[in-house]
């Protein structure tokens, strides 16, 4: 019931990571993303437990390396066989993971950088249209993340229609510099998108009021509690 990717980005000198999703399901992203600045990023969907996405991490933290991370937790979880995971670390590609009671025609596919992966699609070669979206996207990390979710959409997306979506970006400060949902609606994906044109500008100034507020743009307008 959703379609996910998980990608990397260092240009700037700045390593990030981001995670995107839509689903047939209300509020996907609270669910399926998680992400941990420095270190990397995962997705838990299918029939969803949250807790593994945290797993995934702390093995990444540990150390570093995605796919033996993915197989710690792909070996030793309970109702493994109910989940899809995806995770990608600092440097290399993404690897996935679909447990033999995976929901529907489901697949992932993989890149230096980035891995997709979905269940209940409309077909098998939506991953790969997701990945090749991204791949040859431009713009920011945000930007590029939701081409690949209209990609996917594009290509046939669910079996049925997708009413929630998901944008989640971290960086080199403690907290997401980007963590933008719609948690139901007919056109979530469209509507991600129009919610990004109206963040992306004001981004990074809300770094700034977080690390440096006597400084930051805006800081003591009337009105202005943000």
């Amino acid at each position: 019931m959703t379609f996910s990717i998980v990608a990397r980005d260092t240009s700037g000198g700045i390593t990030r990571f981001g995670v995107a999703a839509s689903s047939s399901s209300p509020a996907v992203a609270a669910r399926v993303a998680h992400l941990r600045p420095g270190i990397g990023a995962a997705a838990s969907q299918n029939v969803t437990d949250p807790r593994l996405g945290g797993r995934l991490l702390d093995g990444l933290a540990e150390h570093g390396d995605a796919e033996r991370a993915l197989q710690a937790v792909t070996s030793g979880a309970d109702n493994i066989e109910y989940r899809q995971l995806t995770v990608l670390g600092t440097t290399g590609p993404g690897f996935g993971y679909s447990g033999a009671r995976t929901l529907g025609t489901h697949g992932s596919a993989t890149a230096d950088g980035v891995v997709a992966a979905g269940n209940m699609l409309a077909g098998d070669h939506i991953p790969q249209a997701i990945v090749d979206a991204f791949t040859e996207a431009a713009g920011e990390l945000e930007q590029r993340l939701v081409t690949a979710l209209r990609a996917g959409l594009s290509a046939g997306g669910e079996e049925g229609p997708v009413h929630s979506a998901g944008v989640v970006v971290v960086s080199d400060v403690d907290w997401p510099i980007t963590d933008l949902r719609v948690d139901w609606a007919d056109d979530p994906v469209d509507r991600l998108a129009d919610l990004l044109e109206v963040w992306l500008p004001q981004r990074d100034d809300y770094v700034t009021r977080g690390l440096h507020p006597a400084s930051a743009p805006s800081y003591g307008v009337p009105g202005d509690e943000s």
